[in-house]
């Protein structure tokens, strides 16, 4: 390997890609100075409210040595370029389309994202669902001032079962519970509007000066979700024995997801081009960014090398 220095993977259950390869051992094989990092042991730092700005990103410990890759939602590694770090995207999920969604609950007299309008919304601030949410209002004509968004990640699905909030945008396996307690109804849809894709990436230096591990990672990540294809109930009693939760719920939203990494294409930069620009229009980011400057076209055949068929 072209680097002595142990190689830092940020995971966390959020990113079902590096969960699962981190508890199979699959890169230990062709990378055996690896040093995994759980995300949730690091200092996320102060959360203000979703009003004020973004919290901070999983991104930025890319820049403190945190560690050297990482794969998460869409939003983070936009922010993250926003404050001036030097990211570069590896690889993106073919869109998950079935895996979220802005429900309200069926008496709730909203009828469209128009009467979110003055309304409690629940979302994970700071994750992909901020830029679902985003695209939705937009498409409606309305900001991100015009709702009142409440930032409850881990107890969204509680707010909107004791209708706490008035809108909640949901994914499994957490909506699987709330559509067996409840009548939520679907507001928005996430397919047509975002493609809500799993992404990987790092920092510009590891990308360019360490290659031979980082096409290890990406080949370790292409096998490993061969298998979760192969065997989603095993892969979801990696998740259940985490959490507690319930390893039926688990499977059917490993099923839903698509697994294999993809090159970052054009269609890509683009959403994440128009979800930047929202995101310094609403105020939630201090400067505007070029997406497009985080791609290196030669990572594209990289990923494409690596693809299980």
């Amino acid at each position: 390997m072209s680097d002595s220095k142990p190689v830092r993977v940020g995971y966390f259950p959020n990113n079902n890609s590096l969960w699962v390869l981190r508890h199979r051992g699959i890169l230990e094989q062709s990378l055996p100075d690896v040093e995994w990092v759980d995300l949730r042991s690091l200092p996320a730092g102060d959360r203000p409210s979703p009003t004020e700005g973004l919290p901070s990103a999983h991104g930025d410990h890319l820049f403190d040595g945190g560690y050297d890759f990482i794969g998460t939602g869409s939003t983070p590694p936009v922010t993250a370029q926003a404050k001036g770090h030097d990211v570069v995207y590896v690889a993106t999920s073919g869109p998950r389309h079935e895996n979220g969604r802005l429900v309200v609950h069926e008496d709730s007299g909203i009828a469209s994202v128009a009467d979110l309008k003055g309304k409690r919304v629940a979302l994970g601030h700071g994750s992909w669902q901020t830029t679902l949410l985003l695209f939705a209002l937009d498409d409606a004509g309305l900001g991100w001032r015009d709702i009142e968004p409440v930032d409850a990640y881990t107890d969204a699905a509680q707010l909107f079962l004791d209708r706490e909030v008035d809108a909640w945008i949901g994914s499994y396996p957490a909506l699987t519970r709330v559509e067996e307690e409840a009548s939520p109804r679907t507001l928005v849809e996430t397919d047509g509007l975002f493609s809500h894709r799993s992404l990987w990436f790092t920092r510009r230096d590891f990308a360019e000066g360490r290659r031979d591990e980082l096409a290890a990672i990406v080949g370790a990540l292409q096998e490993s979700d061969a298998w979760i294809r192969e065997n989603p109930g095993e892969a979801a009693k990696l998740f259940a024995d985490d959490d507690g939760g319930d390893v039926a719920a688990w499977e059917n939203a490993l099923r839903r997801r698509p697994f294999g990494l993809e090159p970052v294409s054009a269609e890509f930069v683009a959403e994440q081009q128009r979800a930047a620009d929202l995101f310094h229009d609403a105020g939630l980011v201090d400067r505007r960014i070029t997406v497009a400057d985080a791609v290196l076209p030669e990572l594209g055949e990289l990923v494409e090398a690596k693809r299980v068929h």
